[in-house]
């Protein structure tokens, strides 16, 4: 029984993305921003682990559609170039991530824009202390879990800041419907869905996934994220064109450990064309040594909806992977130890 191994339900937390999608656009809508910039030269995105995904997620969505520099930033400080005109994102789900509370002190310091994402904590005292505008996000999850929540968050802010040059009710209407309708096969542990029989193939294994640049970093990125805390699993990310100037060659020595790579191609019909053709050569190189290899691609009418979608995929994989080691997906205890050890410090 998967519950005997599931002993959280991490498997409702991941079935639940699209109410939560549903719930975090209701719940942000009617916010109210307070204090609205008179200029926006800049974008900083403050947070770590499943807090900070949520804005490479927002970054990637909308590219195309925001004409003033954004940053997702990992770290205690902002860049040199964060000033009054600058608008810093503060994102931290437990609102106690201590690199984002060291962000948000140096953006006061830079009398920045701030605007914060959190359930509360210390976060959201400061976030009050200072008269800041703020979205409270739901309670009771996995910062990883909640990415519906931050990212929406962003997207509203964006929208009511005036600087996305279109509208994204649509798209993410339709992400949702198929979202809903791809997760009734996602969520079997059936060798007919395609996640599980792709973590059958893959979680004995040490996965490296490449991607276009331009398309499905992000997704990489998150994946690798998923697998580590879900599945407690290992996996390296690489992109396109980029690897076929250097990583490629790697692809020689040191056999015996060569054997226990896998490799997962992350695709999207907006790819560009000449990364395809990479893509493809880069492949047979790599089917000539021996390596195994898998494909991923979403179909959908729009890059945003091939993406939500690609995020749903990759949670899945995740969970089923955990599910093969008997792993429960829940518990991050190296994360709680590291943590707990850093406050005597």
């Amino acid at each position: 029984m998967i519950s005997s191994i599931d002993k959280n339900n991490m498997y409702q937390a991941i079935k639940d993305f699209p109410s939560h999608l549903k719930e975090a656009s209701d719940l942000i809508s009617k916010i109210k921003i307070k204090n609205m910039p008179n200029k926006v030269t800049n974008l900083v995105i403050s947070g770590m682990g499943g807090s900070a995904i949520g804005g490479d997620v927002v970054i990637e969505i909308v590219k195309n559609d925001i004409d003033i520099p954004i940053q997702v930033i990992r770290e205690y400080n902002l860049p040199n170039w964060v000033n009054k005109d600058t608008v810093v994102i503060c994102s931290s789900y437990s609102g106690n991530t201590e690199e984002t509370l060291s962000a948000f002190e140096d953006a006061i310091k830079r009398e920045a824009m701030i605007f914060g994402i959190t359930t509360g904590g210390i976060l959201g005292k400061k976030l009050n202390k200072h008269n800041r505008d703020k979205i409270i996000i739901p309670k009771g999850l996995q910062p990883r879990a909640a990415l519906a929540f931050s990212f929406i968050a962003i997207l509203y802010y964006f929208r009511k800041l005036g600087i996305l040059k279109s509208s994204f009710g649509k798209w993410i209407n339709v992400g949702i419907n198929r979202i809903e309708k791809n997760q009734k096969k996602y969520c079997l542990e059936k060798i007919s869905n395609p996640c599980y029989l792709l973590a059958k193939n893959i979680y004995r294994k040490v996965p490296i996934f490449y991607s276009c640049s331009t398309s499905y970093s992000v997704i990489a990125k998150r994946i690798k994220g998923q697998l580590a805390e879900n599945s407690k699993m290992l996996s390296y990310i690489g992109e396109l064109p980029e690897l076929n100037h250097n990583e490629i060659e790697g692809w020689k020595n040191n056999e015996n450990i060569l054997k226990h790579f896998v490799v997962i191609w992350i695709k999207d019909s907006n790819d560009h064309p000449r990364v395809k053709i990479r893509q493809f050569i880069s492949g047979k190189i790599l089917k000539d040594i021996g390596i195994k290899q898998f494909f991923i691609e979403m179909d959908g009418e729009s890059f945003q909806d091939r993406f939500l979608n690609m995020i749903h995929f990759g949670d899945w994989l995740s969970y089923w992977c955990a599910i093969l080691h008997k792993s429960d997906p829940t518990p991050v205890t190296k994360i709680e130890k590291l943590k707990s050890e850093l406050e005597s410090y």
